[in-house]
């Protein structure tokens, strides 16, 4: 109760709270605002709400600015942040590249706020390390004790890189406040660059040089309508310049950051006097200042601080140095030696890549991002090499896809790779190397840290193929394909996939490995229905699973089939109800075409409670087809129903439908003297019954009769 109160208090603590700032403002006609998760930009001055767009339901963030948190500032200064938060807003709308956040609705503005909506957010960077300034107390569950994990610094500070790369080089634009406030990760894992509020334009004389004018400083201006000095290169100060190079300086003290708490290298507190004097110390930079930093980037890192400008490298040596040219991943890659990354010259000279950078993890992410620019021959190979790569790990957890390489959030590439399921030839491609992980489970936490994000398992069971797949005219061969991979690792799909998506996505996916024309797809599907026959209610297991099983069993030509019909259905019928059995299990055996002694003792109830009797039959026989069973308590169709005392079968049904259908069956020449036997008993403790049961009746009868003389 007391949950439901505190779930309820927080609920009405956010729509109050929404409604306090947001009816007036424009974006609400379009856009819902539903939980407060973050906060972001300069001074985390802007709200990150989690939403959706009313029309289609897209899941969207919203960014909210209220207005009344610049009261304590004189009115000057509150015009002069507005306008910085403004002009920030409407240059990132102009921008459009996979590591710029993206814009789904521009700002708009209200007398009590500033709103726009972005791709879905996860939080920023800030947040992340720790920095909690306009987050909602009491902390999200998703920023509870986070850390970042060394591939995900990795992939990101490559993403940042090639963010300024498209800045300066395409754009020609500084971004002049490259901080973790200003880093955004988005809920499949990206960082995107965000806060342009100080950007820069350069006045271009030719297609080649560029001109940076350095803006007039204002030392009376509120540190919110300011660059954070903590991260700004020296000579914004000290040569009163600045050029790339100067993103390229902030870039460094962001990597000095993340793996210092968030701390920078030096704290100036907003003051101007204290970053004179801290730029200065820059020129005999030791490199144990850096010691925190991760020993193969240290140097590089030292580089990037240089006080002087034109020894930093640029936007796109860093890229260069993650394995990227001219901004394109680069990848080649081997069946024998895994993922390897090309050695390519450019302009003549030899590309050099930093070692810190040379991670498998990494350059699959890279390649995974620009996957769909490739030729279907390259996507299929890739995934090859993948697989082969992962298998060939000696170590779990060395593999290029194990879930504690940390990806932020691993089913991104997953849920893209839905778009593979029109490409016949590339869809059972991707699901191969995921289901090798047995231990897959023990990571799953680290899968769902992301509020709202999908599980692992459901990204790939979507891409199994479905009756519309005829439409796109995918080959049988590859559907076989998909449903064997899923079929051969159900006990990991089920143990990661929660009830309710069990039921939604896993149970059709085996009803589509029912009418499949696979033998061994049929078998491995009939044996694993049973382990999760609780999950399946009465109507679907009365109108969609019992039929197919039927089907199956009747129109089967492979006598093993058959029998694992019989053996599903005889370890179901604890889930089913007397009725059920009488209407729709006992009615379907005589219409089973064959005779053959396997299928026999599948109906009688032997091939698990009376193993021995098959000790003595030959190799090739039809009984060593049956799948060995060792659980006493898995049981036969007609053993079960005359054992069960919930199910209890009746002496007018083993009269009228059942004895009749056993008699000619004992004389079957296929039997051996065991199987024989075994038949001849069950009819015998069946007679018996009936005699015993009706003898009773007419005793009582005859009993009553003789007393009403």
């Amino acid at each position: 109760m007391d949950f439901l109160n505190k779930l309820s208090s927080t609920v009405s603590s956010t729509v109050s709270q929404l409604s306090g700032v947001l009816p007036g403002n424009p974006v609400t006609r379009e856009f819902e605002a539903t939980t407060h998760i973050a906060s972001a930009g300069p001074g985390l001055l802007w709200k990150v709400y989690r939403g959706y767009k009313k029309s289609t339901k897209q899941d969207a963030s919203i960014f909210v600015f209220e207005k009344r948190q610049l009261e304590r500032w004189p009115r000057g200064d509150r015009d002069i942040i507005l306008d910085s938060l403004r002009r920030g807003v409407h240059q990132l709308t102009k921008l459009r590249h996979p590591q710029i956040l993206t814009v789904q609705h521009p700002l708009e503005e209200s007398r009590e706020s500033l709103a726009f909506a972005t791709e879905p957010v996860f939080a920023s960077l800030a947040n992340i390390l720790g920095w909690t300034e306009n987050v909602p107390t009491p902390l999200p569950t998703q920023l509870h004790n986070f850390k970042l994990f060394e591939v995900e610094i990795k992939y990101g500070l490559l993403q940042v890189g090639e963010g300024l790369a498209f800045l300066h080089n395409d754009v020609k634009l500084l971004h002049r406040n490259i901080c973790p406030e200003v880093v955004l990760v988005n809920l499949q894992g990206a960082w995107k660059i965000f806060g342009f509020d100080f950007c820069q334009h350069s006045n271009c004389v030719d297609d080649v040089q560029s001109v940076w004018v350095f803006p007039e400083s204002c030392p009376g201006a509120p540190l919110l309508a300011q660059p954070r000095l903590d991260y700004l290169a020296p000579e914004y100060c000290l040569t009163k310049t600045h050029s790339p190079s100067s993103d390229i300086f902030s870039l460094g003290m962001l990597i000095h950051a993340l793996y210092h708490n968030g701390r920078p290298l030096h704290d100036c507190n907003g003051d101007w006097q204290v970053f004179k004097r801290r730029s200065a110390e820059l020129k005999s930079l030791p490199l144990t200042k850096l010691q925190g930093v991760a020993q193969g980037l240290r140097e590089y890192v030292k580089m990037m601080l240089n006080v002087t400008p034109e020894l930093r490298p640029d936007a796109h040596q860093f890229i260069k140095w993650a394995g990227l040219v001219d901004g394109t991943r680069v990848c080649c890659f081997s069946p024998r030696a895994g993922l390897k990354v090309k050695s390519v010259k450019l302009h003549s000279q030899q590309r050099e890549v930093i070692d810190f950078f040379e991670d498998v993890g990494v350059k699959t992410l890279n390649y995974l991002d620009s996957l769909f620019q490739w030729d279907n021959l390259q996507k299929s190979q890739f995934y090859k090499d993948l697989k082969a790569h992962d298998e060939g790990a000696a170590v779990p957890g060395e593999g290029v896809c194990e879930p504690n390489d940390g990806a932020v959030c691993p089913p991104q590439h997953l849920v893209d790779l839905r778009q593979l399921h029109q490409r016949g030839v590339l869809v059972p491609c991707p699901a191969t190397p995921q289901g090798r992980h047995e231990d897959a489970g023990a990571h799953s936490g680290k899968f769902s840290a992301y509020e709202g994000s999908q599980s692992l398992i459901t990204p790939l069971v979507c891409l199994t193929p479905r009756v519309e797949d005829k439409l796109l005219h995918l080959p049988d061969t590859f559907c076989a394909q998909i449903l064997l991979i899923f079929m051969q690792k159900m006990e990991l799909l089920l143990k990661l996939t929660p009830a309710a998506e069990i039921k939604t996505d896993v149970l059709p996916m085996l009803y589509r490995a029912l009418e499949s024309d696979a033998q061994q797809i049929q078998e491995l599907c009939l044996s694993v229905l049973p382990t999760f026959a609780g999950l399946i209610d009465y109507p679907a297991m009365k109108n969609a699973l019992l039929p197919r099983i039927k089907k199956l069993c009747v129109n089967t030509s492979y006598i093993s089939v058959r029998v694992n019909c019989l053996v599903c259905v005889g370890k179901l019928l604890e889930h089913l109800d007397k009725w059920l059995v009488l209407d729709e299990v006992l009615p379907f055996l005589p219409q089973i075409p064959s005779r053959e002694p396997a299928v026999l003792m599948g109906i009688l109830g032997m091939l698990v409670l009376c193993p021995h009797l098959f000790s003595n039959m030959q190799h090739n026989s039809p009984l060593s087809l049956v799948p060995a069973a060792n659980n006493s308590t898995d049981t036969g169709i007609y053993k079960l129903s005359l054992t069960d005392k919930k199910l209890g079968i009746t002496k007018e049904v083993m009269a009228t439908k059942i004895l009749p259908f056993l008699m000619p069956l004992s004389i079957e020449n296929g039997l051996t003297l065991n199987q024989f036997n075994a038949l001849i008993s069950l009819i015998k403790e069946m007679v018996s019954r009936v005699e015993g049961e009706h003898r009773t009746k007419l005793e009582q009868l005859n009993s009553i009769q003789a007393e009403s003389k």
